[in-house]
């Protein structure tokens, strides 16, 4: 489980009993000292919905008509049920805003994204090793929504249902909300998965609709996804050339981030060209800007042969 949805479980469940010990949640929630720390602190000081008795017994101090945020259910030891059907799993509430007496009409623009195909991959994968995908996947959905200040309403097991509009308003939220799906859809989650298929399909997708827009950075992230699909089927010149003009014109929109990793991917496809200088000195540029910057998105190893 999250952290949130552990949070969400340990407030339905202090509510209930009034008092709660510190080895109890330890145990329900399958805790670390640190965890349990993480849980205390946002139960004491960021819910204030508990106080600390003698250093081991947390006592409900919040509103007796205070509603669960998700009534949820016994938390499960493992990870859920891979299933096409899931529940919500959680509900994040909105940041406190300002009370006015009146009500106010917004414009809402809602985005819905759910990982593709979650049913085939649950079958092909352990349930553990599938959930840590599927967390891995809401991860990055949220780094990106973050980044154009979308707020995720819902988590449906692998889909997330995002407003941009509320509880703050900004006058491109369709903007923010396209460029948050082509962020998404930019296959970056298949490429991690290895599946050279899936990323071709998607970096086309991606290209076609940033290119409608007029959004120069996912066009060139789009270029260097799709040169990693070539690159993967055999095609590993013309995949190289799409790397390395999609490189470029991703550098010519001021990007930065995750640098390394792009060119640890053109690294290793100069490897099954036979080109190991061409390699080299990209992986050397790499590592460069990981001393100059601290960005360690890719860890970079090189191998000399003969």
């Amino acid at each position: 489980m999250t952290f949130e949805e552990i949070l969400d479980h340990a407030i339905a469940m202090l509510q209930r009993r009034g008092r709660l010990t510190h080895g109890a949640l330890k145990r329900q929630f399958q805790l670390d000292d640190a965890d349990l720390e993480d849980l205390k602190a946002e139960l004491i000081e960021g819910q204030r919905l508990a106080v600390d008795e003698d250093g081991r017994v947390l006592v409900w101090t919040g509103r007796a008509d205070v509603p669960s945020r998700t009534a949820p259910p016994a938390p499960q030891l493992g990870p859920p049920p891979a299933t096409a059907d899931v529940q919500p799993i959680r509900v994040l509430p909105p940041p406190a805003a300002s009370q006015s007496p009146d009500a106010e009409r917004r414009q809402l623009t809602v985005l819905f994204c759910d990982l593709v195909d979650s049913t085939t991959l649950s079958s092909q994968l352990d349930p553990e090793d599938y959930w840590e995908v599927v967390r891995e996947y809401q991860k990055g959905c949220s780094e990106v929504i973050t980044r154009f200040a979308g707020h995720i309403a819902q988590l449906l097991g692998d889909g997330l249902l995002v407003y941009f509009g509320y509880p703050q308003a900004h006058e491109d939220d369709p903007h923010r909300a396209v460029h948050t799906g082509l962020g998404i859809l930019a296959a970056v989650f298949h490429t991690f998965r290895r599946e050279e298929h899936g990323t071709q399909e998607r970096a086309e997708a991606a290209i076609s609709r940033a290119q409608a827009q007029g959004f120069p950075f996912w066009v060139a992230l789009g270029s260097l996804l799709r040169g990693w699909g070539l690159v993967q089927q055999g095609q590993a010149q013309e995949g190289i050339a799409q790397r390395s003009q999609g490189l470029t014109a991703w550098r010519a929109t001021g990007a930065e981030l995750a640098r390394p990793y792009r060119l640890a991917l053109l690294a290793e496809a100069y490897g099954t060209t036979g080109e190991p200088h061409a390699g080299l000195t990209a992986l050397a540029e790499a590592l460069t800007h990981v001393n100059t910057t601290e960005d360690l998105t890719a860890s970079l190893q090189v191998r000399t042969d003969g």
